[in-house]
């Protein structure tokens, strides 16, 4: 849009230049009469064509910014209703006893209900190691894990999806009972609209990756209780912190978090936090 307005000042400032060297020309007599005026309405002709592709160009980019700038207001939030996830008060969700995880942690553990737990410490401190111990990815060293939820575990690297497969197929291996229309309906709150749902995963954008991944996770079946994110919000700009802020608003179930972002924390309303320095345990807000 800027550099439209500055063709057409450049235009303008051209033609001006033009006309007043062809009057100048006519005034002292240089040329002859009917050539001059030849000149004049071929100039005003040629003015007059560039003008209006100045123009047309200056409206075409200006269709475009406010297009751009709708789309902005369109895909500013993930708007997501998840009543499946919730979890009644009291409910137990998870029991960690006298378990130790590889590299030495140790955890004892009781969530209930909908709680959101933040789970902080040093890198290196085993947090990730104890969110894929209760997915079961690995095992424990000693001890029990007892999931009473569905569970669904958002990693670091988003590798949950296959690069071959678009959005909607991703979605639908996670929710097989569900048709491709709802699964659809859905993804156009999580900013899949259309022919976006049909890209390959190996496609995305970062951007794109994350709410992918982040819909797969949420609309899977049976609905997860349980949510387990590491360090969410690496990497992600700022649009995408808020897009995931807001989508974490709607979910309803228990929720453990692994996250040096305490901003990021702290406007998911968390209601314990935890630290992870050889053993897990309860501390102040931060």
């Amino acid at each position: 849009m800027r550099r439209q307005k500055r063709d057409l000042i450049e235009t303008r400032t051209k033609l001006a230049k033009r006309v007043r060297y062809g009057q100048k020309m006519q005034d002292t007599n240089r040329s002859p009469k009917i050539l001059a005026n030849g000149l004049k309405r071929h100039a005003q002709v040629s003015a007059a064509k560039l003008r209006d592709t100045q123009t047309d160009r200056l409206e075409k980019a200006s269709k475009r910014l406010a297009d751009a700038e709708e789309a902005l207001r369109d895909d500013a939030e993930i708007r997501v209703r998840l009543p499946a996830t919730a979890v009644p008060a009291g409910r137990t969700v998870l029991t960690l006893s006298a378990l130790e995880v590889r590299y030495g942690a140790r955890a004892e553990l009781i969530v209930r209900g909908p709680e959101r737990i933040a789970l902080t410490g040093r890198n290196g401190a085993g947090k990730t190691t104890l969110l894929r111990t209760i997915t079961g990815e690995i095992a424990p060293v000693y001890g029990e894990v007892r999931l009473a939820v569905p569970v669904r575990y958002l990693p670091q690297r988003l590798d949950i999806l296959d690069p071959g497969l678009t959005v909607v197929q991703n979605v639908a291996r996670a929710a097989p009972a569900a048709t491709v229309n709802q699964i659809r309906a859905q993804l156009a709150r999580f900013l899949f609209r259309g022919p976006r749902a049909d890209q390959l995963a190996s496609t995305l954008s970062g951007g794109e990756l994350f709410r992918a991944a982040l819909a797969t996770l949420l609309l899977a079946q049976p609905a997860p209780q349980l949510l387990l994110l590491d360090e969410p919000t690496n990497s992600l700009d700022m649009a995408s912190v808020g897009q995931l802020s807001g989508a974490l608003r709607s979910y309803q179930g228990a929720l453990i978090v692994a996250s040096h972002d305490v901003p990021f924390l702290r406007g998911l309303g968390i209601t314990r936090w935890l630290r992870l320095d050889g053993e897990l345990t309860d501390i102040d807000p931060l």
